[in-house]
């Protein structure tokens, strides 16, 4: 990859790669951090990364920092709301607020998979790639993620 390449690839997913920080970490200056860190890391590897993989290895990048910082915080929750910009805000506030509190119950792993599979839209062999998973993991875990969000949306408590 070349710095014309690198450039065209920041432009391309620094938002869509910010989206995803955000939900994995539930605060916007973690997610600022990790988008910087995965840009500085491309960077670095850029001699070893082709062009059509950039988006890939970024959010592969990603999802390590998040399940790290994850880690490091000793499963501490932070409860700031995360401001999207753009086309993926919803219209109906309350509807974003519960489902963002539905993602918010879900671990590390199984957030991060359904983001990657239903917001970013990635097939499960690139999920399985970039989280170190088998296809099979993938599709298991991504089962029992939507079960659990199921679960946790139509109980009655949170209905809006």
């Amino acid at each position: 990859m070349d710095a014309k390449s690198y450039n065209a690839c920041v432009h391309e997913w620094a938002d869509a790669l910010f989206r995803f920080a955000c939900k994995c970490t539930g605060n916007e200056e973690d997610a600022r951090d990790i988008v910087q860190s995965s840009f500085e890391v491309l960077w670095q590897k850029r001699e070893n990364v082709a062009n059509e993989k950039g988006k890939a290895f970024l959010f592969q990048v990603a999802y390590n920092q998040s399940v790290d910082l994850y880690r490091k915080k000793s499963r501490v929750q932070y409860h700031e709301e995360v401001k999207l910009s753009g086309s993926h805000q919803l219209s109906n506030p309350d509807i974003k607020r519960v489902l963002d509190r539905a993602l918010a119950q879900l671990d590390e792993q199984a957030r991060a998979l359904v983001l990657l599979k239903d917001y970013e839209g990635y097939r499960y062999d690139e999920i399985a790639q970039i989280t170190g998973l088998s296809d099979t993991q993938v599709k298991v875990y991504l089962h029992r993620a939507r079960k659990s969000l199921k679960q946790y949306l139509v109980s009655v408590e949170h209905i809006i």
